[in-house]
């Protein structure tokens, strides 16, 4: 995503909006819970891992764990390796000025899908969605369900939203965005992350 709606404004005002409007606590300095997002506390954190749990009876409780454990981790590790900024629309802007390495609503996405991969979940399967698809405000996230479980089932995790901080919510209930599945996506983006991971091993092996 290059720009969230909500935040290309606060980009495109950054001149004129006084320093202590900028400055106010961040979503996750506010409490956990706004409107029906909700901001994981810690990589252990217990409504996330109920709710993935309760996708269905058929889930199993460490794969669950270890979902949030993951995408908890890859926000907190990936926000210290990309110097991430708030607000995110100003990260974007960083990033696309070559200031930045990464930040991009399609980065973290992508970032966490190969770790969420990389777990050989077999009770749990995974999703890209995107929002506003092919605008300027396009936005993508991974959303994860029981194994054979519809998407519009399914609970979103988003890294990008509130800056490497995890937000997650129940697809529906998401306030700022409707989402739809893009299975090629997903397809292709693995696709590419395990041709990657091939190159690297056959060069290992070469070089041994």
């Amino acid at each position: 995503m290059f720009f969230h709606r909500s935040l290309l404004l606060g980009v495109s005002t950054f001149a004129v909006v006084p320093l202590l409007v900028l400055a106010a606590s961040p979503p996750w300095e506010r409490g956990g819970r706004h409107t029906e997002l909700f901001v994981a506390g810690s990589a252990d954190d217990a409504s996330l891992r109920t709710r993935i749990a309760a996708l269905s009876p058929t889930v199993s409780p460490d794969e669950a764990r270890r979902v949030a454990y993951a995408a908890y981790m890859t926000g907190l590790e990936l926000r210290r390796e990309w110097r991430v900024v708030w607000l995110p629309g100003l990260q974007n802007l960083l990033v696309n000025m070559g200031a930045r390495k990464g930040g991009l609503c399609f980065q973290w996405a992508t970032e966490l899908l190969v770790r969420l991969d990389a777990l050989k979940l077999q009770t749990l399967e995974l999703h890209w969605a995107e929002s506003f698809a092919n605008t300027s405000g396009e936005h993508n996230v991974i959303v994860v369900t029981a194994r054979g479980q519809a998407f519009e089932k399914g609970i979103l995790l988003d890294n990008w939203r509130y800056s490497g901080h995890l937000v997650w919510t129940h697809l529906a209930m998401d306030p700022e965005y409707h989402w739809t599945e893009n299975k090629s996506e997903l397809a292709r983006r693995l696709g590419r992350a395990r041709d990657v991971v091939s190159k690297q091993v056959r060069s290992t092996m070469k070089s041994n």
